[in-house]
Parts: C-alpha cells; structure tokens; sequence
C-alpha cells in the first residue's frame, strides 16, 4: 500500500523562506522558495508564512497526498515546548506565537523549532551524522552555533537556548563578541570575525570586504597574513570544539554553515588541532555537513514527523 502521507516543512531566514512537502522516509516531493522580507515587519512575516504553507499542504492535496503536519524552523530564541518564537532579529520576532497560529490556519499539528537545532537533526538522521547515534551538529557562518542530537533528538535546555558554543570563552583577551563579552569563540572563528580580522590587520589601504572564503583562499596560496588570520580561526575553533568533545563526548562532528565550504582547507588542520588537544577524551569523526541549505527544510519535516509520532527511518533513506 503507497503511503500518501507528507508533511509541510518551511525554513525561515531573514532573506529567504526555504520550503518543502517531505515524505515520511526524508524524499523531498516539492520544494520552493519564497523571500521573507523582514524589512516588512513581523505580523507581515507570519501572514507569509502561513500563507505559503497553506498553499503547500493545498498543493499537495492536489497531488492525491496527505498532509499530516507542519514543520517551522526559525532563527533565534525558540521556545518550542510552547511554540513561541520567543526573540528573534533576523525577522523581527518577540513572542510570536508561530505554533498556534499555524494550526488556526491549518488546523494540522504543528511543530515550531530552532533553525540550527533542526538542520543538527536532519543531518544527524538524513546527513553527515546518519548512523552515529552521538552528534555534534556545528553551523558556522556570521556567528556559530551547534545542537547536540543523542539517537535522533536535539538538546533544547531548560530556557530553549541550548547549543550556543558560539560564547564558549576561548579567548579572555580576545575582541569584543556581539553578547557584549570578549573573547568568545564566534567573536574569533565565525566567517564574519575571519573577515573582519584580515581586514584590521591589513591596514586601510587594504580590501575591507574579503570575505572568509577569501581568506582561505589567500591561506592555502601561502600568503603569510592570510595563513595567520585563518590559523589564529582554526586555533579558537579547536579550543571550542575540544571543549564541546569534552562535554558531550559525541561520535561525529559535523560542521555546516559558510565557513565548511573551505572544505579539506578547514578539516585537515582543524582535524590536527584536535588531536593536539585531545588527552584521554576520544577523538570525534569530523566531517562536513552533506545537506547543504536544505538541511533546514528537512529538519523542519523531521521535528513535524516526530511531533505526530511517525519517524519512518529516515535512516534508510
């Protein structure tokens, strides 16, 4: 019997809305996007996001399936045993209801959660995690982020805001960090600190807008203050992460974002600077993000699936 059961899944960011209809087995069977326009206010970000799920999950009606529920992830302060997206900059969120309004729109369950959390589960269950039962799901970019996921669940904390390693202290002395303290380690290692970096060290006469990527690029053809900037990052970087092995003792490391891009340029030597650092603790498996930007989307479905209680092994996929 053809299982005709899909949920609805959108991805809010600040610029853009990354939405899908999944199945329960992880397969992607629409995708779309859609702007969010922040810059429109809060009650015209929530009036689009209900308006795009609502035709999604018509959509998929239309195509003979059946929508069972609805999936947000959205940046920020989440609070996602009540569903409210407690404080958000990105798209202007404070107390926004997100959960419930959906289900007056929909009347499907709906399942509000943390963007960075949700892109940890899809790649634990569906990614570069799948099998490894213990996850360390980091997402660097402008800032850094991370969700613990043990057997498939993600951490959320008592107050919603678990996997911020983005202020572990790595630094004391180091640059001031947005959260008003110096010397965290996204302050330091984000692709926005990386940038900022070359720029203040090269002087005024330099570029002011390379970008992270760029600096890599500089590294790897052996420019000297290119190859400084990027090892002072791998540096904090394994002082943060070593000290997230020695919390959580995962199996897999999994870095996303921007900054993973660089690929074998950023996992080589942040791979040897682990090691350096680790004592007694076993060295995790450190591995690039495989789902890309769609990481959220699918997360998204997954916390939907969970929400109704089918979770159908998304491991096989």
């Amino acid at each position: 019997m053809t299982d005709d059961r899909v949920v609805v899944a959108l991805d809010v960011g600040g610029t853009g809305m990354k939405c899908a209809v999944v199945r329960p087995d992880g397969v992607v069977v629409r995708a779309e996007r859609h702007p969010t326009d922040a810059a429109r206010g809060p009650a015209a970000v929530v009036g689009t996001i209900l308006d795009v799920a609502e035709g999604l999950a018509d959509k998929a009606r239309a195509d003979g399936l059946t929508p069972i529920a609805v999936g947000i992830a959205v940046p920020g302060v989440v609070d996602e045993a009540r569903g409210v997206a407690v404080w958000s900059a990105n798209v202007g969120f404070r107390d926004v209801p997100v959960r419930d309004l959906a289900v007056a729109r929909l009347g499907l369950p709906t399942a509000l959660g943390h963007d960075v959390r949700v892109g940890g589960l899809a790649e634990a269950r569906l990614g570069a995690g799948r099998g490894s039962g213990h996850v360390l799901f980091v997402a660097i970019g402008t800032g850094i982020a991370a969700a613990h996921v043990v057997d498939g669940t993600a951490a959320v904390g008592a107050h919603g805001a678990a996997g911020e390693i983005g202020h572990i202290l790595v630094r004391p002395d180091g640059p001031r960090c947005g959260c008003g303290r110096p010397g965290c380690l996204e302050a330091i290692a984000s692709a926005a600190a990386i940038g900022r970096r070359y720029a203040e060290l090269a002087g005024p006469s330099a570029d002011a807008a390379v970008t992270a990527a760029e600096v890599a690029e500089r590294a790897a053809t052996g420019e000297p203050l290119a190859g400084q900037v990027w090892q002072e990052a791998i540096d904090a970087l394994a002082d943060g992460l070593a000290s997230g092995q020695a919390l959580f003792d995962v199996a897999t490391i999994v870095l996303g974002g921007g900054l993973a891009q660089a690929g074998d340029g950023l996992l080589t030597p942040l791979r040897a600077a682990m090691r350096e650092r680790m004592t007694f603790h076993r060295e995790p498996h450190l591995v690039a993000a495989a789902l890309g930007d769609e990481a959220g989307c699918l997360g998204a479905a997954l916390l939907a699936l969970d929400a109704v209680g089918v979770r159908d092994h998304q491991e096989k996929r």
